[in-house]
């Protein structure tokens, strides 16, 4: 067990176009956020859907296929790891937020 991996994939319809951007030094970066569903019947046989929205994030030519590539609504599968970032917000409150850093992905349907 000396090789555990971060590592995760999910499968969602985009929630809005990307936003991309040109960093100093050439970097590039995408954000777009991804929304799962489950489905499923609770204790009393009634359907229950439950989304879940994620952020998702990606740098150099991953980002530049996704800013290319990916339109909302769009359904797609993505590979990549979680990363938590914590901050102080604006009235000194730490923060915490979790992006998945976007290693490929697939466009579906």
């Amino acid at each position: 067990m000396n090789n555990v991996r971060n590592s995760v994939r999910l499968i969602g319809y985009l929630g809005r176009d990307p936003e991309g951007k040109q960093l100093e030094g050439g970097n590039s970066l995408a954000r777009v956020s991804l929304a799962t569903k489950e489905v499923y019947k609770n204790k009393n046989g009634e359907k229950v859907e439950n989304t879940q929205w994620h952020n998702l994030i990606g740098w150099g030519k991953t980002a530049e296929l996704m800013n290319t590539l990916l339109k909302k609504g769009k359904q797609i599968l993505v590979d990549g790891k979680i990363v938590y970032k914590t901050f102080e917000d604006r009235n000194g409150v730490k923060r915490t937020r979790t992006e998945i850093v976007v290693s490929d992905f697939v466009l579906m349907g």
